[in-house]
């Protein structure tokens, strides 16, 4: 049987916890942003052929000419979605 906790508790229980380290509070904030970006640079890859092509040949390149800074994790996660598509 599952314990039923009160609001009041579950603070008290909460409040034991160690603070999130700063590097998973800062990724979380940056995450929303990140999936945004990756979202509209795939849209175009799909919506202009040119685009796509030099994403493809020099992803890193492509992606500094357009203004957009190359995160590795970026990057893995553009390239992932070219290839599945």
């Amino acid at each position: 049987m599952t314990p039923s906790y009160d609001e009041e508790r579950l603070g008290e229980l909460l409040r034991t916890l160690r603070p999130a380290p700063e590097a998973w509070v800062q990724a979380a904030k940056e995450l929303p942003f990140a999936r945004r970006t990756i979202d509209a640079i795939v849209e175009r890859a799909e919506a202009d052929l040119a685009f796509r092509a030099a994403l493809i040949a020099d992803l890193e390149s492509a992606l500094t000419r357009e203004g957009y800074e190359p995160d590795g994790r970026v990057v893995t996660e553009i390239r992932a979605r070219l290839v599945d598509r």
